[in-house]
């Protein structure tokens, strides 16, 4: 038995967790996995209720779970710093998820905005670090309120942090079609970056099959746009990662397909798999979402478990589905909606 815990959240997210399930147990009936789900009502609802996003024990209860499935968090009149560090980060670091995964491709029948970027000639992941860098808690506000206030935000960068996602990166390079670039600013940032460099050259001498390179992350942003086929596994820090898989989504051409994976690559610990977007008040509640980012996000979550065959029948669905106009929702300039999408991934998984 596999135990997933369900965090639906906010907005969108909780339209997208239901076609997820749905999707999920059509995998489940036909691989025979037996798949038990519990649901948490973390949100900024919750919060707006009781001043918290999740109870004091909310980490001890995740503990028992084999991987946590979120939707997105997020609402007006909660600030984005509260539902952010009040919920996500929390369990990311908790469970020493340290490796966030974002692949993104081009699918059969989508259009990319880049001319230059058509189907099958786009297909990379972003590989983010994902507790540390320059999302620390380290720093603080001085003087509020008069003309000399200020704010200092350090940066953390470690030996142990920067080798393990660096080390993650060349492996799955490995495992892809041996290709790395690694995301720096080393030639601005005098000291973390540099150390980011050393640190990931050393990693890299020990994959002498994986041609790598450094970018500076601003002529990196520009060759992603100019040429996105190029690239195979990018690595990159908390920040540089985090902007960098927005703009890969975009190239794809919607961010409601890009799916993500918060990995604890040991398996000491549950990991959480959550689509890319954010929980889209001006379309929750409107049957729009979009729910491949979701489902594709539990393709890898299956697949993170061991269970491949299920989890490239997810990933199967979502290619042919999109490659059918009447199967697309309004940000891929379809007409769908969310249950007309699900109920054709749950046919596609069940066939």
């Amino acid at each position: 038995m596999t135990r997933i815990a369900v965090i639906p959240g906010d907005g969108i997210g909780v339209e997208v967790t239901q076609s997820a399930r749905a999707v999920l147990d059509a995998a489940a009936s036909r691989y025979a996995l037996e798949l038990r789900y519990e649901s948490f009502d973390w949100s900024c609802r919750r919060w707006s209720d009781t001043g918290v996003m999740m109870p004091a024990d909310a980490i001890d209860t995740l503990r028992a779970f084999d991987a946590v499935l979120l939707g997105a968090v997020g609402w007006p009149g909660v600030p984005d710093h509260v539902s952010l560090w009040g919920l996500l980060i929390p369990i990311r670091r908790s469970f020493r998820q340290y490796a966030n995964v974002r692949p993104i491709k081009v699918f059969d029948g989508l259009q990319s905005p880049l001319r230059t970027a058509g189907p099958g000639l786009v297909d990379l992941v972003v590989v983010r670090e994902n507790v540390e860098g320059e999302y620390s808690e380290i720093g603080g506000r001085l003087n509020r309120g008069f003309p000399d206030e200020m704010a200092v935000q350090e940066s953390v960068f470690t030996r142990v942090g920067v080798e393990r996602i660096a080390r993650h990166g060349f492996e799955l390079a490995r495992s892809r079609r041996s290709r790395l670039t690694s995301a720096t600013k080393s030639n601005g940032i005098v000291h973390t970056l540099p150390f980011w460099d050393e640190v990931v050259a050393e990693v890299g001498g020990d994959y002498p099959d994986v041609d790598w390179d450094s970018e500076h992350i601003d002529a990196l942003a520009a060759k992603l746009v100019l040429d996105p086929g190029r690239f195979d596994v990018i690595v990159g820090s908390n920040l540089f990662g985090d902007i960098l898989s927005d703009l890969t989504a975009a190239i794809a051409g919607s961010i409601g397909i890009a799916p993500s994976a918060n990995l604890d690559p040991t398996h000491t610990h549950p990991s959480m798999f959550e689509p890319v977007h954010g929980s889209a008040p001006d379309i929750a509640g409107q049957g729009r979402a979009n729910p491949v980012g979701a489902v594709w996000s539990a393709s890898m979550m299956l697949d993170h478990l061991g269970h491949e065959a299920a989890a490239s029948a997810l990933l199967g669905a979502v290619e042919d589905s999109l490659r059918d106009p009447a199967t697309r929702t309004p940000d891929l300039a379809g007409t769908a909606s969310t249950d007309q999408v699900t109920a054709r991934l749950v046919e596609l998984v069940t066939d």
